[in-house]
């Protein structure tokens, strides 16, 4: 889904979202180059359901990264929490570890004891088809690359619980 605020956008995204066919009654005829990003019904439907319960997820989210925040607030582990100007979703959980070494060993601890973390995707440029393109300094992802670790973030609370 995309909101657009002008018509002129609406209109664009729409040409793309349609393989760029230009209007035509009977003729195929592409004017740029674009993909078929329209969803089908069902797909639609489901997003339709979601977002009636996305408040709901929300504040679950919001409930569990309060929850971390706290647990972590007074340890070498610095959980990623929303800056002063803005209001996360919280869909994905992150902590970042002082260094690799306690990354790693909070990692395999973790894991070991059935909790599922994971460290954070691998860079682009450190991909195999990747590796020759261009690039500019990377020194701050790649430092995130070697601390932050994805902790679990699915909602751990009942609806119920959060509806009253």
């Amino acid at each position: 889904m995309v909101l657009c605020r002008d018509p002129n956008d609406a209109y664009r995204i729409k040409h793309l979202s349609t393989t760029a066919k230009v209007d035509h009654p009977y003729e195929f005829y592409h004017d740029e180059l674009a993909f078929n990003y329209r969803m089908p019904n069902l797909n639609a439907a489901l997003g339709c359901a979601q977002l009636e319960v996305l408040p709901a997820y929300l504040k679950i989210k919001r409930v569990l990264a309060s929850t971390y925040q706290e647990y972590f607030k007074d340890s070498d582990y610095l959980f990623v929490s929303e800056p002063e100007y803005a209001e996360s979703n919280y869909w994905l959980n992150a902590i970042i570890c002082p260094d690799k070494k306690l990354r790693d060993q909070f990692l395999e601890s973790t894991n070991l004891s059935g909790v599922s973390t994971r460290p954070v995707w691998t860079l682009m440029h450190r991909l195999p088809m990747f590796k020759d393109c261009i690039r500019d300094d990377l020194s701050v992802s790649e430092k995130l690359e070697k601390t932050l670790v994805n902790i679990p973030s699915s909602p751990i609370i009942k609806l119920d619980d959060i509806n009253g």
